[in-house]
């Protein structure tokens, strides 16, 4: 397997001002050929493109754009042959991943693998429970399936509303305290909270009871339990908490240890590897790639 800097050293010895795209797409088709699956990669530079507060470029998040890339890609593909998804995401919007969601269902059916090489957090684990299976290294990890409305992690609110009316029933000067936390919200923020928490359970459930469980018989119950896990707040530290292969595997996911087969270690990580390295060359904060040399990609301008 290529190290981070075997690939770096052989796009800088190439004279193609391209040659991250190049080595990129060449590892991708490699990866193709190893499993007979269709390959795409939908990598987000979100470790990478930041500003100097250490904000994210909105474009790195799961949005509606991303649905373009996405048709893009696909066109071309066989419909057959399954699909393996390489994610690398903060996550996003609810109602893009929904879309995107559908879409990969009505394209490629339930023959979908999600492969992590490093991070999917919150609707990247979200489309993870929508496949068939999930491929973790010891470096991966998915995260709580936490909506965001416009950035603020939904459970999060609701967390503490439920602190605020313990804390008011317990001393009603607390009362003063929380008016003024909860003034700079709309009148209507909450309830929308409470929406995307609660549509966001029966969306994974549905996933998960329709493909990653739908041969076993209790498919129900593994599904609600697998979604109370990922949206247990209180079990947390927060929006961003990391759950490692062994955190994913103990809520029932159907896991994949990446470590477990070398030759497709090897592949997944040199594709990772020559993204991230693409992005260190690049404007590119978002690429999506397919298995057959087609791209997409939202550049920082």
């Amino acid at each position: 397997m290529p190290t981070w800097n075997e690939i770096n050293d052989e796009i800088d010895a190439s004279e193609d001002a391209n040659a991250h795209d190049t080595v990129r797409q060449k590892y991708i088709v490699k990866l193709a050929k190893l499993t007979n699956r269709e390959t795409i990669g939908y990598y987000s530079g979100f470790l990478q493109k930041r500003d100097g507060s250490g904000r994210i470029h909105p474009e790195c998040a799961i949005n509606d754009h991303d649905m373009n890339g996405f048709m893009a890609v696909i066109h071309g593909l066989e419909r057959d042959r399954g699909l393996d998804l390489i994610l690398h995401t903060p996550g996003g919007d609810i109602e893009a991943t929904r879309s995107l969601v559908s879409y990969l269902h009505r394209m490629f059916g339930y023959d979908i693998r999600v492969i992590v090489p490093h991070i999917a957090q919150s609707a990247g684990t979200m489309i993870s429970c929508a496949a068939k299976e999930i491929i973790l290294g010891k470096h991966s990890f998915l995260g709580p399936t936490d909506p965001q409305i416009n950035g603020v992690p939904a459970m999060g609110i609701l967390t503490e509303i439920d602190r605020a009316i313990t804390e008011i029933k317990e001393n009603n000067l607390k009362k003063l305290v929380w008016d003024h936390v909860f003034s700079k919200f709309h009148p209507s923020f909450i309830m929308n909270c409470e929406r995307a928490v609660e549509g966001t359970k029966v969306m994974v459930k549905e996933w998960l009871e329709n493909n990653m469980f739908s041969a076993e018989k209790d498919s129900e119950n593994l599904a609600k339990n697998a979604v109370e896990q990922l949206m247990n707040y209180s079990g947390t530290s927060g929006h961003n908490q990391h759950f490692s292969v062994e955190d994913a595997q103990k809520m029932g996911l159907k896991i994949i240890e990446l470590e477990d087969d070398q030759d497709l270690q090897e592949n997944v990580l040199s594709v990772h590897h020559s993204y991230m390295a693409s992005f260190a060359r690049s404007t590119a904060i978002k690429i999506i790639d397919n298995s057959i040399g087609n791209s997409w990609t939202i550049g920082n301008q």
